[in-house]
């Protein structure tokens, strides 16, 4: 009896046995899908991390020679353009009545700048930064007289065209007098920075800085 007794015992053991068996495997199932998912999730961030660094520096901008080379081959840029109208009058002395001359002049004088003037390291990147150094403002053109307005305001006597020339020349100093002063030259200068800055804004850079060559 207390041989079937026993028995009975076993037989009853076998079954906890088996549970407990099988609630250790769950657990190490459990254990092992935490750690897979926490590998996981670190290398998720590692990989963002290593993407948002790469698209950093695919976002820098640089100027390569050739557009260099391009910008400057465009020679001549206009900022400034005035018009003016200069009256120039000459007299000849004569024995019983005087001759006289007067002429009226139009002109439009154009202000800017020549690239191909431009120094070889007019743009140069420092970090972030663009600097441009633009050539001196001047006078673009200097046949700016349309000798196709020119009027004879009044004419007494015979004139040789050496005279005429004279008076043209006269006129083209004096326009020039009245027109590259200081305040004009300082407005072609602003708005020669103004264009430049918005020019290379446009193409991406951040920051720009523009200057003009004083030398």
């Amino acid at each position: 009896m207390e041989n079937d007794k026993n028995y009975g015992k076993r037989k009853r053991s076998l079954p906890a046995r088996l549970f407990a068996g099988i609630s250790r495997l769950k657990l190490y199932a459990a254990i092992t899908i935490l750690l897979l998912a926490v590998i996981a999730a670190a290398y998720f961030v590692r990989s963002c991390r290593n993407d948002s660094m790469t698209v950093h520096v695919d976002d820098k901008i640089n100027l390569t020679p050739t557009q260099v080379k391009e910008m400057k081959e465009i020679g001549e840029w206009e900022f400034l353009s005035i018009e003016d109208e200069e009256m120039v009058d000459t007299t000849r002395k004569r024995l019983f009545k005087d001759d006289e001359l007067i002429r009226i002049y139009t002109g439009t004088l154009r202000l800017g700048i020549d690239l191909t003037e431009s120094k070889d390291d007019w743009l140069t990147t420092d970090g972030d930064t663009l600097r441009v150094t633009l050539p001196p403002i001047k006078l673009l053109d200097e046949d700016f007289i349309d000798e196709a307005k020119t009027q004879s305001f009044f004419e007494s006597g015979s004139w040789s065209d050496k005279a005429r020339d004279d008076m043209y020349h006269r006129a083209k100093e004096k326009m020039k007098q009245r027109c590259l002063t200081k305040e004009n030259i300082s407005s072609a200068e602003d708005n020669a920075m103004k264009q430049f800055f918005q020019m290379f804004k446009a193409m991406g850079f951040e920051f720009v800085e523009v200057r003009f060559d004083k030398n």
